[in-house]
């Protein structure tokens, strides 16, 4: 038996007033509360009286924090009972006096972080740690304080609203929470005020719902609202802490405007060759609404539904007028159009508004252009007999100016709807006729292109279209359908048909075609064969005799005349074929032609080899003989590649003149009076500077040759041939081609300075001057070195 004492702790600190009411309501419900009346406080014989203590958080004192005392009736005072505390936080948040019982909180807490903490205590013999009291538990609640303002957790808030709305309507609701104890005092309750976006929208305090403060708001006004709304604990008094999000409300349209033209009257002009679906105009109505309520539909209501057309441009909602016909200036000039735009959608609850629709006018103005000619009929149809002579009339074409100067018309054939030239128009009355044979058979419909040219432009040209078709006559005569190929057996009866026969004809029959068939009268007569005409332009040819045999007679060739009910009637003679088989029992062919040959008894199998080795030794000479007749003659050159002739080579080389000795021997190109080497070749440089010494003496002359040209030409030509006769491993370096001669005969002497190094005296060429105004600047010229040299 234990008596125990309730001892409370006190805070003595700003919330002391608060643990002190608490732990009394804890008293009075354990003790007085459940008996219904006040009484004195009494001791009883109980274990420990403990549930639970009460702590702030966030406490902010230097010194532990009490939170209460623990006492049992066995500690006497005397320091024999110690007391044990285990639990959450009994060693890093907790402490105890084990002596007198008292607990302190040693960390600050935090409410949000853990609510309560669960302890055990135990009193305990000081000496022997044997329990003197049974563990018991209980709890250390943290007493919130208001320390979170309210957080909206959805962050910035995005809504819309149909413009027009009525007054109140929902727009959205907005929700902050507030992460104190709600469950004790007003640390958690929230209320909604609005701090901006008066006086169009409103907020309710304790839900939070954001309603509309004006009626028929117009989006075509302002389409979008910023609101700043505040959440505040406490009940929204006066400390309490507070939190603010953003909504962006933005105004939905509504199709409460009806279009209209920014413009009554529109005026456009258009070529009159505008081709047909072109585009003549574009409209719009202007709708002060967006999306689909400012989608518009157009319609021609006034003149020239059957020439006009509109339709919406579904991008742009522009009304656009399509050309249905063509234009023509000289019929009518211009055209008035007047169009209603309509809104597609319409709204039943803005009706009472007025019509959503408008109308304008629209005036196309037709301008004349140079327009090409035009055919009177675009196709026409002609018809020429086959056999029409060249330079038949078939038909006339005829077309005009639509403008209104009237050009005279000029006709051509476009030839490449006549690659043959059959036709020809004549230029200036469009008459058609033949220039060349018809054949219906090659082609029975010609269809030609017409070209008519204006005269005074002749880059305007209109087309028509001739549609000629040849009537056919009887110029073909009738032949057999195909190519027979008829077989007679050797041991085929009299009066047996042995063929049936057919013909066509490339000719047309009105009446359809009825052919006659009959042999000659060369070869009615004949004994062997017959023809029966079957009355159904088909024949039949049936033997005469029996008895037939390929050793007699292999091949029978037998004509028939065939004739067709033309007018005038045309007829062909058609030999068919026949060949003698030898047939089975059955009357089908084994083999037909030639007997093959049976060779004389006497022949031996011997004989036959050795005529076979003959004739094969013979071929086999034959065709060595011919191998070698037809093979080349080597070429002189064996290796292509190693060919240069005709090759130029440009060195870019100039020379110094006649002064100039070392650059090129000048003596390579010497003249005929040079006595040549034969031995000397010439597909080398030679190793010697010169061929011959030069005279010392200005005075010696070289004496030219008297010669005729043409034995001297005939002269080398020999000698340069004999060398490649004789040496016919040299390659002709065609390179370079010495020719060593120079011509004769001039009453000037020659010109040349090539023997400029055979005298070592300067020349005179003051007679130069003597030559006319032609050499009048080598006079001068080389008449200066002359003169200077002196």
């Amino acid at each position: 038996s234990y008596t125990q004492s309730l001892t409370f702790s006190l805070f003595y600190n700003q919330s002391s007033l608060l643990q002190v009411i608490s732990s009394l309501s804890f008293y009075f419900l354990e003790n007085i509360g459940s008996r219904g009346q006040w009484e004195m406080l009494r001791r009883h014989k109980r274990s420990w009286v403990w549930n639970q203590f009460f702590v702030l958080e966030e406490y902010t004192g230097e010194e532990p924090l009490y939170v209460g005392k623990l006492h049992s009736d066995v500690d006497k005072g005397d320091g024999k009972v110690k007391y044990v505390l285990s639990g959450e936080g009994s060693t890093s948040i907790f402490t105890i006096d084990e002596n007198t019982g008292d607990i302190h909180a040693t960390k600050r807490l935090d409410r949000e972080e853990q609510a309560y903490y669960t302890l055990q205590a135990q009193a305990v013999d000081r000496i022997t740690n044997i329990p003197v009291e049974p563990r018991s538990e209980f709890l250390v609640k943290v007493q919130d304080i208001n320390d979170n303002e309210p957080k909206f957790m959805d962050g910035h808030y995005m809504a819309g609203v149909p413009e027009m709305s009525a007054l109140g309507t929902m727009v959205v609701q907005v929700a902050a929470t507030d992460a104190d104890d709600p469950t004790y005092g007003n640390s958690a309750r929230v209320v909604y005020s609005i701090i901006s976006g008066q006086p169009y929208f409103s907020v309710e305090p304790k839900t939070g719902i954001i309603r509309t403060a004006l009626p028929n708001m117009d989006r075509e006004v302002k389409d979008q609202y910023v609101l700043v709304i505040q959440a505040k604990d406490m009940v929204g008094q006066m400390g309490g802490l507070s939190g603010t999000t953003s909504v962006t409300i933005t105004l939905t349209d509504v199709n409460d405007n009806p279009p209209h033209f920014s413009r009554k009257n529109y005026q456009y002009t258009v070529l009159e060759s505008l081709p047909v679906a072109s585009v003549v105009a574009r409209v719009k109505a202007v709708d002060a609404d967006i999306g689909p309520n400012a989608e518009m539909e157009y319609r021609i209501i006034e003149d020239g539904p059957g020439l006009f057309n509109i339709t919406t441009d579904e991008d742009t909602q522009e009304g656009v007028i399509i050309l249905q016909k063509s234009l023509d200036f000289e019929t009518k000039n211009s055209f008035n159009v007047r169009i209603k735009a309509t809104n597609r959608n319409i709204d039943p609850a803005f009706v009472h508004l007025g019509s959503f629709s408008d109308t304008t006018s629209v005036k196309v103005t037709v301008k004349d252009v140079n327009e090409s000619p035009v055919f009177s009929a675009q196709l026409s149809r002609m018809v020429i007999s086959e056999d029409a002579r060249v330079g038949t009339s078939i038909g006339r074409v005829s077309a005009h100016d639509p403008d209104t100067s009237n050009s005279a018309i000029r006709y051509s054939i476009d030839r490449n709807t006549d690659l043959e030239r059959i036709f020809n128009v004549d230029a200036l009355s469009g008459v058609i006729s033949t220039a060349k044979p018809l054949d219906r058979e090659v082609n029975s419909v010609h269809n030609l292109t017409i070209l008519a040219m204006e005269s005074q432009d002749p880059t305007k040209i209109g087309k028509g279209f001739v549609a000629i078709t040849v009537l056919d006559i009887n110029d073909n005569a009738p032949v057999f359908a195909i190519a027979y190929e008829t077989l007679l057996c050797e041991n085929a009866a009299p009066g047996q048909v042995i063929q049936t026969i057919s013909a066509v004809d490339k000719d047309e029959s009105p009446s359809g075609h009825l052919f006659y068939f009959a042999l000659p009268a060369s070869v009615v007569s004949n004994s062997n064969f017959t023809l029966r005409d079957n009355k159904d332009n088909t024949a039949s040819i049936v033997t005469k005799r029996g008895g037939f045999r390929r050793q007699e007679q292999m091949l029978y060739r037998l004509p028939v005349l065939i004739v067709d009910n033309g007018s005038p009637a045309l007829s062909s003679t058609n030999t068919l074929s026949v060949n003698v088989c030898d047939c089975d029992s059955d009357g089908v062919a084994q083999s037909c032609g030639a007997m093959p040959y049976t060779l004389p008894a006497g022949l031996s199998t011997g004989a036959l080899v050795a005529i076979l080795g003959c004739i094969i030794t013979l071929l086999v000479m034959v065709l060595m003989i011919m191998s070698m007749r037809q093979r080349k003659k080597e070429p002189l050159i064996l290796e292509e590649e190693r060919d240069v002739r005709e090759n130029i080579v440009r060195y870019d080389d100039e020379g110094g003149g006649e002064e100039d000795t070392e650059a090129f021997d000048m003596v390579a190109l010497r003249n005929l009076n040079v006595i040549r080497d034969p031995k000397v070749r010439r597909d080398v440089i030679p190793d010697t500077h010169t061929f011959f010494p030069y005279p010392t003496s200005s005075s010696s002359q070289p004496v030219h040759k008297t010669l005729p040209d043409n034995v001297v030409f005939r002269k080398f030509i020999w000698d340069r041939l004999k060398d490649a006769d004789v040496e016919p491993s040299a390659p002709p370096y065609d390179s370079l081609q010495t020719y060593t001669f120079e011509g004769s005969g001039s009453v000037a002497e020659s010109l040349s300075s090539l023997e400029s190094l055979s005298t070592d005296s300067e020349q005179n060429y003051d007679y130069l001057s003597t030559w006319g105004p032609r050499f009048k600047k080598l006079a001068d010229l080389y008449g200066n070195i002359w003169v200077e040299s002196l």
